[in-house]
């Protein structure tokens, strides 16, 4: 059983230790691993960094570089590396608890054979120890169902099965560097689930400057993108058994990028009547809304 890493990073040398302590800490539960990294154009020390802990010679490392693309793409670039039975996204930011790649060898172990999964899922805490959201209702799941349904709110940490994350990527939209993670789950929900696990597998540090924290930044700067994922839920999701606030949120945000990205057939494949008749009803309120809204940001700047 091979786990293959990958980290995206950009000025997150200094980070980079602690990752790879975190691993050294979980090397004898009986997983080979493999650590790919993909340097985004950092301008700090990253690069003499790495070469340090390869110096090391503890775990394989491969270290790669690209101009400035954002997370997305160099995830993208990093998937063409992978020889693992297992992968993994984990920021240059964050690091593995004690006891992870045992809780992710055990999991393996009983479901390698189901053959209905993409993936399975662990928790994720905060450096004081709390869990970040809830544990897991059901043991199967999709990610559509457990943040739209289940009503979940915190962040997750998904082991992907290799061979099926390799049938996807994430879609970016007319050179937008970020899009969701949650636009490629949701396509992989359309054909395989996840099978969910109350164990923790990884630490969060949320940074000043980190996607988490500006993620208003990231709706101006990538609509297209934000656009297609709100429509593909619209169209491409059954919406019976999500509550009506949970909808709500959904239209609000699809008429908000639809009027950032001068859309107007907004009725086209979506869904269920309830969906258009909400989207007919608040279209007006919601153009205006983000209309006036972007035009006191651009009068603050």
């Amino acid at each position: 059983m091979k786990l293959s890493i990958l980290t995206a990073t950009f000025n997150r040398g200094e980070f980079l230790k602690r990752l790879y302590e975190s691993i050294l800490t979980n090397i004898n539960s009986g997983i080979e691993v493999e650590w790919l990294i993909m340097d985004d154009g950092s301008k700090d020390d990253t690069e003499n960094i790495i070469s340090k802990i390869r110096g090391e010679n503890r775990i394989y490392i491969k270290y790669l570089k690209q101009v400035n693309q954002g997370k997305m793409a160099a995830i993208n670039h990093l998937m063409n590396y992978v020889t693992g039975d297992l992968v993994i996204e984990c920021d240059s930011d964050d690091y593995f608890t004690e006891d992870a790649f045992l809780y992710i060898k055990n999991a393996y172990e009983e479901s390698q054979f189901e053959r209905d999964l993409y993936g399975l899922c662990f928790l994720k805490y905060d450096q004081k120890g709390q869990n970040i959201g809830e544990e897991f209702k059901n043991e199967k799941t999709t990610m559509f169902d457990l943040y739209f349904k289940e009503m979940e709110d915190g962040e997750k940490a998904i082991v992907f099965l290799a061979d099926k994350r390799k049938e996807y990527k994430y879609e970016l939209e007319d050179h937008e560097n970020f899009v969701t993670e949650a636009r490629m789950y949701h396509k992989m929900d359309l054909k395989y689930k996840i099978k969910c696990y109350n164990e923790p597998v990884m630490v969060c540090e949320y940074q000043k400057d980190g996607y988490s924290k500006n993620i208003q930044k990231q709706f101006k700067r990538n609509p297209k993108g934000y656009f297609k994922y709100f429509q593909e839920i619209l169209v491409e999701h059954d919406m019976v058994g999500v509550p009506f606030k949970k909808r709500l949120y959904v239209i609000k945000h699809y008429i908000l990028f639809a009027t950032l990205t001068k859309r107007r057939d907004l009725l086209k494949d979506v869904k269920g009547l309830l969906n258009k008749i909400l989207i007919v009803v608040l279209f007006v309120p919601g153009f205006l809304m983000t209309k006036k809204k972007f035009r006191q940001e651009k009068e603050h700047l």
